[in-house]
Parts: structure tokens; C-alpha cells; sequence
């Protein structure tokens, strides 16, 4: 019936696609720069862009009519964000990471980049980049407290440029009220400086923010890194151990700078930084003294930090995303932090250790973390100390006829020392750690989580969404007892289907049943469950400003 009626052939084709064999080598883990070796040291001739529309030009009729209604990006533009240039002698981790820069841009759905040898001279090659734009407009809408209504429409090419857009609007849909507008702009590369600039102001019913950001972060292996950032901020702040809401308004103002330098003998770059972050509360619980509410106190911070980190660029499909390739690093991280804080109540000095790692293995992708910290305060006595700790792992892609699967696990833990009471200073479940679908109100000093997803990456693509069915088995430990593993034990089970348009900048969709119990039984639980779940960051070990560990 569709071949011969056009209304149901459009109709067929705009909800569904022919699933097809996979002839991509999907499951290959490809190093980046290995494939350009040959090329090392030769001099960068013409460098050439390509740009694509986000669809396929032959598509249907959804399809084209997208691509006429979307901004192509300004070939200028992504030659702002290449970290080298004509004349340069080409390096192929830079390349690598220039890839690894270039995908991670909301205005770019692929990326490709192929050195050509110059026929005419052997120490020179050109260098061709073919993107394929993503359709970036798009819209979200969600329910908070009961009766908050809101809508966001954003726009993350605006005139070509890359730059995002956002205007979000509340309404009380009960009372038939208005909560007020919201906008946010955002600038990733300001003139080809490699500098980010973002700006966000407006309010919410009883919230407000009003924020200027403006930073350039470590690119390549010697560089320097600086940022400014101020925000004045009113918002909803949870307090778990009262189980209550309650409103909170603060001014922060942030300034910090860093150098780093390639040491060739050992492969890594040592850096340095530096920081200074400035807090005060303009509006907080009446509660708050100096044992009360640390996390609220005001407070004056020096912080400087050394370290050491390594950093290769591999690339693979079907991790977090469900088809186009994705980056992540081989390499460590190693950082010392000390600092000194004059606070509200008593001034304190901080130390701060943290070791991230990973690389790929025969059976899969391994990262480990290990963070410790606290304030030595004129007792001579560590407080509000913690350590937290994780490690996860995902397997290689497996294929069963035209279905991939990939098996992801994780364990993490967090512990406490002389912590205060109040807010940040007691543990509890939450949603990137913890049983997922738990609803029940805990708190500790000491959690404990393992995480298991069985992910099936399916063929099917109605409407160009691809899908992916999951099943999950999560297990927690939270209590106050110093032994983890004398804490009450919680465990959820569960799967769920995700859809994404890799093409578009929506969010992933998610839907979830699933169900936990406890070592008495039947548990809480949010049995059902619709959300967006924002992308995940790539797993990179490159050092960012100095921070103060806190409970998550």
C-alpha cells in the first residue's frame, strides 16, 4: 500500500526505517592520533572545510524541510576552534584533541578530519574537516512543586555563530499566575581567543540568579588557564536531615589561573594553580551558628593546587551515545590542594588530595578515583573531613545479529569524619548514586553503592530515533556505623527504554519502571518514570580550578 499511494509512503517513511546489517566495525576501539604518525612534524598546508546539514539531503520530507529551516555554521567559525594552523608542524594528539573539541560543541553532531599528503612537496600535507551540523533548536517543558509550569526554548547556533540561546518562562497553572522569565546566553569561543563567556539572569517565582562567566581552559599540553566568575543567587535549598525546603540567597565571586607545561621524559604536563572564591549569605536559616549549617557560613578562600596529569585521546560508538563516535583519555590525573580559609565563625586551613586514572583493557574501559580531604582548624583537629572513592567499568560492544550490547558497572563510597550537622553534612541516596529508583528519606556518615546496566543498543530508528532497551540492578549501604558494611542494605531493580535523535540537541528520553526493597521488605519506590537525561561528559583528566571536597 505505500509503494503505491504517496500519502501513506510518506507517512511510512517519516515513522519508520529499514533496520540494516552493521558494516561499521562499531564495536573498534580507534587511538586518534595513531593513524596520523606518518604525517608527524610536516608542515600544515591549506586547511579545508566541509560542512554538512544535519540530515540527509535525499531524506524525507521531515528531514528536508529541516535542513532548509536550519542555520548552517559559518565555516569561520569552526576555524576559530582549531588549535593549529597553517605553517604548523602537525602534532597528532593535537589533532586528536582538536576532534575530541570540535564534537564536543552542541552546534556539531560529527566530526571528521583527514590529512592529505601535498603531491607536490613531501614535508607538507593539507588537512580537510567535514562536520555535519546538528538541528539545534529546541524546546522543554516541566512541572515543579506541584503547580510550577515551565517552558524553555533554546537555540544553540544562533546566526551561525555556535552561540546558545535560552528564554524560559513560569506560570502557576493553579492560580493562574506568572513566575517570571529566564535567559541565559553563552558564547564557547569568544573571537577565536579559546575564552568562554556566559551570561544568565531573571527569576522564578520566589528564585532569582543573576551570572557573569567568563574562563579559557587548559587546551593542549603547555597552556594557561584563567577565569573570573560572579553569581548572586536566591534559590530553593533542601536541608535532608529536616526534611525541609527552604529559601536561600547568596553572592560568590570566584577568580582563579593556572600553567601547565609539557615535560617530554615522562609524558605529562605538570601545572599549577591558584584561586580565590568569596561567599556571602544574604539570607539563610536562623539556625546557623558555627556548628550549624557549615556549608552556609560566610567564608574567604585561598586555594593553590600542583599536579601532574597524561592524557590520550581513543574514540569508540555506543557508550553513552547510541551511534556517532565518542572520546575519552588514557591517562591519570594527580593533584595536591592546600589552602586556607578565613570563615564566618573560625578560619581553617584546607588539604585536598585527589588520583583519577583509566585506560582500556582487553575486556573493557576502567577509571578509578580516589579523592580525601579536610580542614585543620587551630585545635590542631581535622573536621568535616571525607573520602570518596570510585571505580567503573564498561565492556567491550558485543553483537547478536544486528543488536550490540555493552555491560556497564560501578562501585563508589563515601566516608565521614567530624562532620557538623545541617546542610552538606550528612550523606543520602541520590540520583547519580544510589538505588535509582529508592524513595525513601536516609541519611549517614558512610554510603556505599554498586551499580549494574545490562544496555541493548537496538537497530530501529522511527523518525531517525534510535533506541536502546536497559535493565539495571542497583545496591546500596548508607548508615552512620564507620563499618559500611553494618549499614542497612537497600536494592533496587528495574529497565527502561531511551530514545535519541544524535542529530538533534534534545536531551535523551527516558523511560523507567523499576522497583527497591530493603532488608525488611518492600521499599518506596518511584515505580514510574519519564525524564530527560542530559548528556554525560567524556571522561578527560585535565586539570580544572582548585576544589573544595565536599559531600555529594
Amino acid at each position: 500500500k505505500t509503494s503505491r499511494k504517496k500519502a501513506f509512503k510518506a507517512l511510512y517513511e517519516a515513522v519508520s526505517r529499514r533496520p540494516v546489517r552493521d558494516t561499521t566495525q562499531r564495536g573498534q576501539i580507534r587511538n586518534e592520533a595513531v593513524a596520523l604518525l606518518p604525517y608527524a612534524g610536516k608542515e600544515v598546508g591549506e586547511i579545508h572545510i566541509e560542512r554538512l546539514r544535519p540530515f540527509n539531503t535525499n531524506g524525507n520530507w521531515w528531514e528536508r524541510a529541516a535542513n532548509n529551516l536550519h542555520t548552517l555554521t559559518r565555516s569561520r567559525i569552526i576555524h576559530r576552534d582549531l588549535l593549529f594552523g597553517s605553517g604548523d608542524r602537525l602534532d597528532p594528539e593535537l589533532v586528536a584533541r582538536n576532534k575530541q573539541l570540535l564534537q564536543s560543541r552542541r552546534n556539531i553532531a560529527e566530526v571528521d578530519v583527514r590529512v592529505v599528503p601535498n603531491p607536490l612537496d613531501t614535508n607538507r600535507v593539507d588537512v580537510v574537516i567535514r562536520t555535519r551540523d546538528s538541528w539545534t533548536i529546541s524546546a522543554d517543558a516541566g512541572i515543579h512543586s506541584g503547580n510550577e509550569l515551565m517552558f524553555g526554548l533554546s537555540e544553540s547556533n544562533l546566526w551561525g555563530r555556535g552561540h546558545e540561546l535560552r528564554l524560559q518562562t513560569s506560570l502557576d497553572y493553579r492560580h493562574f499566575a506568572y513566575g517570571g522569565n529566564l535567559v541565559e546566553y553563552y558564547v564557547p569561543n569568544m573571537w577565536g581567543s579559546f575564552y568562554e563567556f556566559k551570561f544568565e539572569a531573571g527569576k522564578e517565582f520566589d528564585r532569582s540568579r543573576f551570572g557573569v562567566l567568563f574562563k579559557k581552559d587548559f587546551l593542549k599540553p603547555t597552556d594557561y588557564e584563567v577565569g573570573v566568575e560572579y553569581l548572586r543567587s536566591k534559590e530553593r535549598y533542601r536541608f535532608p536531615d529536616r526534611d525541609t525546603v527552604e529559601l536561600i540567597n547568596h553572592r560568590r565571586f570566584d577568580l582563579w589561573g593556572g600553567y601547565s607545561r609539557y615535560i617530554a621524559p615522562i609524558e605529562s604536563s605538570l601545572y599549577l594553580m591558584g584561586r580565590y572564591h568569596y561567599r556571602k549569605y544574604l539570607m539563610r536559616p536562623e539556625a546557623t551558628n558555627a556548628t550549624t549549617n557549615p556549608a552556609l557560613h560566610h567564608r574567604d578562600l585561598l586555594l593553590s593546587g600542583v599536579g601532574l596529569y597524561r592524557e590520550h585521546y581513543y574514540s569508540a560508538t555506543m557508550i553513552y551515545g547510541y551511534g556517532k563516535r565518542e572520546y575519552l583519555t588514557s591517562g591519570y590525573r594527580s593533584e595536591l590542594n592546600v589552602g586556607y580559609q578565613w570563615g564566618e565563625y573560625a578560619d581553617e586551613l584546607y588539604l585536598g588530595l585527589s588520583h583519577k586514572m583509566g585506560g582500556f583493557l582487553p575486556v573493557g574501559y576502567l577509571m578509578g578515583r580516589l579523592d580525601v580531604a579536610g580542614y585543620l582548624n587551630q585545635g590542631e583537629r581535622w573536621n568535616r573531613a571525607a573520602l570518596d572513592a570510585e571505580l567503573r567499568w564498561f565492556s567491550n560492544l558485543y553483537g547478536v545479529r544486528r543488536t550490540h550490547i555493552r555491560q556497564f558497572l560501578g562501585l563508589s563510597y563515601t566516608q565521614g569524619w567530624n562532620r557538623g550537622t545541617g546542610a552538606d553534612e550528612w550523606l543520602e541516596f541520590t540520583k547519580s548514586c544510589g538505588p535509582r529508583v529508592l524513595n525513601e528519606r536516609l541519611l549517614g556518615t558512610s554510603r556505599m553503592t554498586f551499580e549494574s546496566e545490562t544496555v541493548f543498543f537496538t537497530p530501529y530508528e522511527p523518525l531517525g530515533f534510535k533506541m536502546a532497551i536497559y535493565g539495571f540492578l542497583d545496591l546500596g549501604l548508607l548508615g552512620y556505623h564507620s563499618n559500611v558494611f553494618k549499614n542497612d542494605p537497600w536494592c533496587a531493580l528495574g529497565v527502561g527504554v531511551r530514545v535519541r535523535n544524535e542529530r538533534l540537541v534534545f536531551p535523551t528520553i527516558q523511560f523507567q519502571l523499576g522497583v527497591a526493597f530493603g532488608r525488611h521488605g518492600w521499599a518506596d519506590s518511584k515505580w514510574v518514570r519519564v525524564s530527560n537525561e542530559p548528556d554525560l561528559q567524556q571522561y578527560r583528566y585535565t586539570p580544572q580550578r582548585p576544589e573544595v571536597l565536599l559531600y555529594k
